[in-house]
Order: structure tokens, then C-alpha cells, then sequence
């Protein structure tokens, strides 16, 4: 037993080690998945089947597990307001503005100014305190997505636009230094089950008052909405708290500055997309920004 524990050891320092790149990884997929699945769908009703399944399948893992339920009211508040901030106004917000006009790069440069929001506001909440060598990552990370993303920045898809990204960028910064604050000591998987059945009567609400519920179930339709509940709602999503219950939220945050130059690469591979000098420098820069603010 005694000579099986450092391999144990290590695989787990691995593990952890992985652990931010992965999330990185798995989260830029969500973009993909959008640019798959959203042409068949209306996005309030596409988030509604999305956190309903996902829901459905935290329950039963909870139901198998036999893993009890909080009997305390405010675990409860707690986690169904964390659910409605993350993935309810974040993501709501984000696809309507995408389905007005706003295009990837806007988006992604708006929601791009949450690592330094949430880095400003852990100190004031959290009692974080960043070296200057770390808010100097923070600039030097904004610079790099502004980089990556400036030659494919499109439309702003107007004060509708530009709006929708703004609440999306408040919800999730919000959404982050909540789960720190209130939602560390909460099973993950009870919390996730609350915060995507929350999030999923959220989105019902919308989607009978703003849409016509309309979804074309097609074979790409499916396979991202799988992709999307199994990979991003379920794997990356929980990812994310873990790591935000290990470490600073702004820290954690900052891993966002890497989501933009991971889909940059993605799209190019895939679709073809452009893949300018400027924005491999943008990259560049980036992965140093986010170095810089691990370790200060």
C-alpha cells in the first residue's frame, strides 16, 4: 500500500495540474456548439431544454447516489441565486445579443472585461488582494482577447446589443464572487442540480413570454444540445466551481482570457476561419497576462 501512494500522489498533482487548461478547453466549446446548434433553435428555448435536461440528469445522479438534500433554507437561496446569475442571466444574455446582430468578437470582448471586475470587486468582497505584478497580467490578458478577437469584431448589434453583453458580463462577475462567498461549502452536485433547475424555469418564463418555442430537432440540433449538457453544463461548469473553490475567484477568472484565442484556434481548424498575425501576438500575450496573474 505504502509504495501505490506516491503514484496516487502524483496522478492527483497532475489532475490538478490539468485542471485550468481543461476548463479552458471545454468552455470554449460552448461557442462552437452556438455556432451549430443556435441556426435551428430560438436561444431562450434552446437554454430552456438545455438546463432542463441537465437538470434532470443532476437529479438522478443524486437519486443513484443517494446523496441527501439540504434541509436548510438558505443553502437553498444560495445556490438557486447563483444558478440564476451564471447561467441564467450570463448565457441568456450572451445568446440574445448574439441573436440581435452582436457578433462573436463584440461579445467576447465585452464579457472579456470580467477577470478585471472580478479581480476589483474580490477585493472588496472577498478581501483578495493581487500584487501589482497580477493586475498588470489583468491588463496585459484584456489586451491580448482585444488582439485576438480585433479583426473579427463585426457588428455590435446596437444598444440591444451592447446591453444584452453588459447584464451577461454583470451576471457572471457576480455569479463568480457569489459561488466564492456562499456556495464553497454546498455538495456539488446538490448545488448544481438547484442552480440548472433555477436557471431552467428562468428560461421557460422567457421563452413563453418572448418566443415562439420553435426548435428544429435535426441530427446537429441533437448532437449539440449533447454536447452542450454533457461537455459545458455538466463537465465544465462543475470544473469551474471546483476550481474557484481551490483558489482565488480572480484568479480563476482570469483563466477567461484564454477562452477567446482557444476558439480563435478552434475556428480556424474547422471552419476556416482567419488566423491573423496579430492575433497569434494577441494569444501570445494573453497566456502571458493570465501567467502573470497565477502566480501574483
Amino acid at each position: 500500500m505504502a509504495d501505490s501512494e506516491p503514484v496516487l500522489s502524483g496522478s492527483k498533482k497532475l489532475l490538478i495540474a490539468a485542471a485550468p487548461l481543461t476548463f479552458v478547453l471545454l468552455w470554449s466549446t460552448g461557442f462552437l456548439g452556438a455556432k451549430y446548434g443556435m441556426p435551428h433553435a430560438e436561444p431562450f428555448t434552446f437554454l430552456a431544454y438545455r438546463f432542463t435536461i441537465t437538470s434532470v440528469l443532476f437529479f438522478i445522479v443524486l437519486s443513484v447516489m443517494r446523496v441527501p438534500w439540504p434541509r436548510d433554507r438558505q443553502t437553498w437561496i444560495h445556490a438557486t441565486i447563483v444558478g440564476l446569475l451564471m447561467h441564467g442571466v450570463y448565457l441568456a444574455a450572451v445568446f440574445f445579443a448574439v441573436d440581435n446582430g452582436t457578433s462573436g468578437g463584440i461579445s467576447a470582448l465585452i464579457v472579456g472585461v470580467q477577470p478585471v471586475l472580478t479581480a476589483v470587486f474580490a477585493g472588496l468582497v472577498l478581501s483578495e488582494r493581487l500584487s501589482l505584478k497580477a493586475w498588470l497580467g489583468m491588463a496585459l490578458g484584456f489586451v491580448g482577447i482585444t488582439l485576438v478577437v480585433w479583426q473579427q469584431a463585426g457588428d455590435t448589434g446596437g444598444w440591444i446589443g451592447i446591453t444584452s453583453c453588459i447584464t451577461g458580463l454583470i451576471g457572471v462577475t457576480v455569479a463568480t464572487l457569489y459561488q466564492k462567498r456562499f456556495g464553497t461549502a454546498i455538495d456539488l452536485r446538490v448545488g448544481s442540480t438547484i442552480q440548472f433547475g433555477a436557471a431552467a424555469i428562468m428560461m421557460w418564463v422567457f421563452a413563453l413570454t418572448f418566443e415562439s418555442l420553435h426548435i428544429e430537432w435535426n441530427t446537429q440540433i441533437i448532437l449539440t444540445m449533447v454536447w452542450m449538457v454533457m461537455v459545458l453544463s455538466v463537465g465544465a461548469v462543475t470544473l469551474l466551481y471546483v476550481l474557484i473553490r481551490r483558489g482565488a475567484a480572480s484568479k480563476v477568472a482570469s483563466l477567461f482570457y484564454l477562452v477567446p484565442p482557444t476558439v480563435a484556434i478552434e475556428t480556424y481548424f474547422l471552419f476556416g476561419e482567419t488566423l491573423t498575425p496579430m492575433a497569434l501576438v494577441g494569444m501570445g500575450v494573453a497566456v502571458i497576462g493570465v501567467a502573470l496573474v497565477t502566480k501574483g
